[in-house]
């Protein structure tokens, strides 16, 4: 099939055009920038356009032809835009890229939202009708695009939502670099007690739902949590990445409060000025923040069955960071 990969150059969408190159698929990829080994991506085979899903004549060219999407694209961490931003593209994208899906006569949508909609979940597991409490822009845009999603599968075009844990592995600069480097310098600050859960979810694991959600009537309407098959204390998940390293670490503890409150500020600090601060809220909430799922819903209807476990996920990347220079 040709499929239409939004966010194609980031962590998620080069691992997934792999996967689709891989099982001979032709794949368009769509970013507003070039990614990490953009040229990588081209050599594999795919059409790399760089454009923003902002604009309707670019994600129109993308759609050409196109049977799947895969919407991955996404305002994520940008610490120096107004908070307009995140609406525009991950609200005001979305909607664009579903307005020329179903012009185009797209056979499937698939919709990559954030277990972070639901923010801290008080009663773990949470599961996908525990209660929304996003915690910051992106992760309330990143919702209010779902509603979005959900009128254009009543408009009859079949659509699927996945709600990603945190992802992390091999290819992926940002999301896990700071326990690691924390870990191989053999000492990781602890605030708080450590005791708050955790759920990670390995990219291969994600690429595999991802893939699961295109096929035909799978899905359709509904709303999936995806993470690995078991969440972890996060003082539990720095001792496995010591593990996974083949290092001692010292878990010294501090209070948290402080933290939060100095994430606060330096966010406010440095925002007029457009410095990315070196620590902001949703850095702190890693510290005090549940995030814990129950996947029997994605597993019954979509057969997910997560293959990589954290001790093997964590060797995996580790190994990567070391080989280019991570840690």
């Amino acid at each position: 099939m040709k499929i239409l990969v939004t966010g194609g150059t980031g962590f998620t969408g080069k691992a997934l055009v792999k996967r689709l190159i891989d099982d001979e698929h032709e794949v368009v990829s769509l970013d507003y920038q070039e990614g990490l080994k953009t040229d990588e991506i081209r050599a594999w085979g795919a059409t790399v356009v760089i454009g923003t899903v902002t604009d309707r004549a670019v994600v129109d060219q993308c759609m050409e032809g196109v049977e799947i999407v895969q919407h991955l694209a996404a305002a994520f961490r940008e610490l120096d835009v107004d908070d307009t931003y995140y609406d525009e593209v991950n609200v005001g994208g979305t909607t664009t890229v579903l307005e020329s899906a179903l012009a185009h006569g797209v056979k499937k949508f698939i919709y990559c939202s954030t277990c972070g909609v639901h923010g801290n979940v008080a009663h773990p597991p949470g599961n996908e009708d525990s209660p929304i409490a996003p915690g910051d822009y992106y992760q309330q845009t990143k919702y209010n695009a779902e509603p979005v999603v959900n009128e254009f599968c009543k408009k009859g075009m079949d659509t699927v939502i996945l709600r990603p844990a945190a992802m992390y592995g091999p290819g992926d600069p940002e999301r896990f670099q700071m326990i690691f480097k924390r870990v191989s310098k053999g000492t990781f600050p602890m605030f708080g007690s450590g005791k708050t859960w955790y759920h990670p979810l390995y990219i291969d694991n994600l690429i595999d739902a991802l893939v699961l959600a295109m096929e035909p009537g799978k899905g359709v309407g509904e709303v999936y949590l995806i993470a690995d098959e078991n969440y972890v204390e996060i003082e539990t998940l720095v001792q496995m990445t010591a593990k996974a390293l083949g290092v001692e670490v010292k878990i010294p503890h501090y209070p948290v409060t402080p933290l939060v409150i100095a994430g606060h500020i330096c966010e406010k600090v440095c925002k007029p000025f457009k410095i990315t601060p070196p620590i902001f809220p949703r850095r702190v909430d890693w510290f005090r923040q549940n995030r814990a799922f129950d996947i029997s819903k994605a597993k019954r209807e979509l057969g997910y069955a997560p293959k990589i476990d954290l001790e093997e996920g964590l060797k995996r990347t580790g190994d990567w960071y070391r080989q280019e220079g991570y840690i």
